[in-house]
């Protein structure tokens, strides 16, 4: 019902500021965990993006047209680190995760560097910004999200399959390569 009346009643542009905003509370942990799995490029432009916007509060995309930098999050990292994904979870109020990256989200809530900060409007930015996140994305994905929840015959399993679809193509750059297994299995009769 939030993500529905948020639809009707913001208008475009506020939905695109909220989605801006979003966006850039995250360019610091992007930026952390880019540093950690080695991706310095990334981590300078997502440091970049954010000090640019934070002169709207990111409200408005200041750095529109330029290089984007590639959301990374610490469950990526854990990635890139070796960790297993563990098994799927459907977590109330935030949705879809594995055991890896709802273990990043904690993390990443943690060493959010907009934490430091003591004023009481950052305080209550960061509070809010989970539930801001959480109807922004629900009103973003409001129809294809409506179409698996009614018209799917397993609604869960649909949802599975395209959170670990979307978290495998985030991953794509962090694990490590592995071999082709036909290879293997040629080099077996081979001998």
């Amino acid at each position: 019902p939030a993500a529905k009346a948020y639809r009707q009643a913001a208008p475009e542009a506020v939905q695109q500021g909220i989605e801006n905003y979003v966006s850039w509370t995250g360019m610091p942990s992007t930026a952390v965990n880019s540093g950690l799995q080695g991706k310095f490029e990334n981590a300078a432009l997502a440091g970049l993006t954010f000090f640019v916007n934070g002169l709207t509060f990111g409200f408005v995309d200041l750095m529109e047209g330029e290089d984007r930098p590639e959301p990374e999050d610490f469950g990526q990292t854990l990635a890139s680190a070796g960790m297993g994904e563990g098994p799927y979870l459907m977590v109330p109020f935030l949705g879809s995760h594995t055991a890896r990256s709802l273990s990043g989200r904690a993390v990443d809530m943690i060493i959010n560097p907009l934490g430091t900060f003591d004023a009481e409007a950052v305080e209550t930015a960061q509070m809010a910004t989970p539930v801001v996140s959480a109807v922004s994305f629900r009103a973003a994905f409001f129809d294809t999200i409506n179409d698996v929840k009614y018209n799917s015959l397993d609604p869960y399993a649909r949802t599975r399959s395209a959170y670990n679809q979307q978290r495998a193509d985030l991953l794509r750059d962090n694990l490590p390569e592995q071999g082709d297994d036909l290879d293997e299995f040629e080099t077996f009769f081979s001998e």
